[in-house]
């Protein structure tokens, strides 16, 4: 198979869909691998490092789409590349199609075969595509936030940890998967109080666990919610329903009862964000402020830390890139249940059932699909 790589336009985004570590094995299985000049470069891969795999660079990226049969990339194409969809082409990407409803039919209308990372899912319920990238976006969430709470950048001048004789911050987390797990482990080691709300309690017994009397753990309901906003310096939003709309749990009127110059991250925000006030921002205009409160709502958090991602993110996509260009997108879907899981389009279709149901289109299960061409 023919596989292709370009450079991300996306704002601020300098994570790349293939290391050359990745390429060499494509290239080892029999594969040929095309890549932008340059697309490398923000993670800190040169073109030369590439060529010495046996990669060929090309100069625009419009030769690199019009050349492969699959495109790995980082993040889903902007409206100005719906120009290089082309029918029956491969697109192996994230796409968190349920917030961008306008994408999903650009990939219907293209006729594109669309495998999102953020939607394979394994037997055991893991999404092992989105885990690495939640991963850091945890993480970094913490870290954003404590910065946006110090004076300079509008925040109530707050210092996580406190010192001896002064308050810790409070640190709400709204969600108890990846993102929230590791929001939860690095706020814990900067030394904030911590609460944890999560509907299911098994998960908050995995919590209460791992990290005992050091972190608050509560059943995620609105009584619950709305009694810890009201004294968070800190609050992050890690909520996730795999491929679908995330709800709104955090209301305007919540807003109103929070602390001024309190920090609110939306890490949910590539799924339409978990809060009414949520609206998608970028590294360049990261932040806006209602009722006082602090949005962080950056819809590619983990592209502030390319070689980190970019590495990560590799690791957990390749097996399933390289099985897609061994086998055929059709019949690896059929040898991987959980691969079949990421086809969100196929050939002017919708496969995948939590997006319909966001986007308000037709179902059409990917077997029937299949067989219908």
């Amino acid at each position: 198979m023919k596989v292709g790589c370009v450079k991300e336009i996306k704002n601020n985004e300098y994570r790349v869909g293939l290391t050359p570590d990745g390429a060499r094995d494509f290239i080892a299985h029999g594969h040929e691998v095309y890549l932008e000049k340059g697309a490398g470069l923000g993670s800190g891969f040169p073109d030369e490092d590439y060529q010495a795999l046996g990669v060929t660079i090309l100069d625009r990226a419009e030769e690199v789409w019009s050349k492969v049969e699959m495109m790995v990339k980082v993040k889903e194409p902007l409206e100005e590349e719906y120009t290089f969809l082309r029918e029956g082409l491969i697109l192996f990407t994230y796409f968190h199609l349920a917030a961008a409803p306008d994408q999903a039919k650009a990939l219907i209308d293209h006729k594109i075969k669309a495998v999102a990372y953020e939607t394979i899912e394994e037997e055991d319920g893991s999404l092992p595509c989105l885990a690495p990238m939640s991963q850091i976006a945890g993480r970094l969430s913490i870290q954003e936030g404590a910065k946006y709470l110090e004076k300079p950048f509008g925040g109530a001048g707050i210092l996580l940890a406190g010192v001896p004789g002064t308050p810790k911050a409070n640190v709400v987390i709204l969600g108890a998967g990846a993102v929230g797990t590791n929001a939860c482990k690095i706020a814990l080691g900067m030394g904030a109080n911590v609460s944890i709300l999560n509907r299911s309690i098994k998960k908050l017994e995995y919590l209460d666990n791992i990290f005992g009397a050091h972190v608050q753990t509560l059943v995620s309901s609105d009584s619950n919610i709305e009694r810890v906003l009201k004294d968070a310096d800190l609050v992050i939003g890690s909520v996730l329903v795999p491929g679908g709309a995330t709800p709104k749990l955090i209301r305007r009127r919540h807003l109103k009862m929070m602390k001024n110059g309190a920090v609110f991250v939306d890490v949910s925000i590539d799924q339409g964000g978990c809060a009414e006030s949520s609206r998608p921002t970028t590294h360049d205009d990261p932040i806006y402020i209602e009722e006082g409160v602090i949005h962080y709502c950056v819809t590619n958090m983990p592209g502030a830390v390319p070689r980190t991602s970019t590495i990560a993110l590799t690791n957990a996509t390749l097996r399933y890139g390289l099985k897609i260009a061994d086998l055929g997108l059709e019949k690896a879907a059929v040898a991987d249940p959980a691969l079949a899981k990421g086809v969100n389009c196929y050939l002017g279709m919708l496969t995948n059932e939590n997006v319909a149901r966001a986007t308000q289109k037709d179902y059409t299960p990917l077997e029937l699909a299949i067989c219908s061409k």
